[in-house]
């Protein structure tokens, strides 16, 4: 895997990478051009919008932020181009919370700090870890982030606002169905390390995520690979595994295929 030729350099946002050139467990490598992942887009300049839509053909916008965050922060540039789709799928069961940018912490289960959540949900937590909540709180919304990234009418791109909890799942999901190892795929979601004290300078930048940040050390922020291991575990362990939980959410045989070859070599 190399990282130089993953990262892509933008103005406006700090950690967009391509979802290419991870290993797969035939020996193959994912596919470059096809699907990228980002931080949040509001602060594309024009010269961004060139490179993405004019020069990697930019097309479908997989926006995972929750409703108040995209009212917050007002439409970004792209909501501008008519050649670009944006898809916005929450993965929130909305509440009335804003962000997921600080996530607490109960006995190890990472949790919104402004959800409510009784007890028994609370302990379940605590052994799944909070981004399994995400799948099960937005199957809709994860199966259509995934066959969105399907489509093969050009590059689609998947963000949140730092690009690493809800954005770290809908990617993971993707390169295990497109073969990617495990160890890849976990790689692919430390890498969002590299770039931490960008994404929390320009997420500070924004009243929206300001106080959240500054409400806990930017360590805290770190992704850490045991997350994604406990994430993919649950679905190993309940499920049978990540494909076999999303086909009990509808996805087909057929979806696979597409997004395999959206991302295979």
């Amino acid at each position: 895997m190399n990282e130089l030729t993953r990262w892509i350099d933008l103005e406006g946002a700090v950690n967009v990478r391509d979802l290419g050139g991870l290993a797969t467990v035939d020996g193959g490598t994912t596919r470059f051009g096809r699907v990228y992942r980002s931080d949040n887009l509001q602060g594309l300049t024009e010269r961004d919008v060139e490179l993405l839509v004019g020069e990697l053909k930019l097309r479908h916008v997989v926006d995972l932020r929750s409703v108040a965050e995209v009212s917050l922060e007002g439409p970004g540039p792209l909501t501008a181009v008519p050649e670009v789709n944006i898809h916005h799928l929450t993965l929130f069961a909305e509440s009335g919370g804003s962000t997921d940018v600080d996530a607490d912490t109960i006995d190890g289960a990472r949790v919104l700090p402004w959800k409510e959540r009784g007890e028994e949900d609370l302990a379940e937590l605590r052994v799944t870890g909070f981004y399994y909540g995400y799948l099960r709180d937005r199957p809709d919304a994860v199966v259509a982030a995934l066959r969105t990234m399907a489509h093969d009418d050009g590059a689609a791109i998947v963000h949140c606002a730092a690009g690493k909890d809800r954005t770290g799942v809908v990617c993971a999901l993707a390169l295990e169905i497109a073969g990617a190892t495990r160890e890849a795929i976990i790689a692919d979601y430390v890498a969002t390390g590299d770039r931490l004290e960008g994404i929390l300078a320009r997420l500070r930048a924004s009243a929206t995520y300001r106080d959240d940040l500054d409400s806990r050390p930017a360590d805290d922020h770190r992704p850490r690979p045991e997350y994604l291991r406990q994430f993919l575990r649950v679905l190993d362990d309940r499920f049978g595994g990540p494909l076999a939980w999303l086909e009990s959410k509808g996805w087909t045989g057929r979806d696979s295929e597409a997004l395999r070859s959206r991302l295979r070599d």
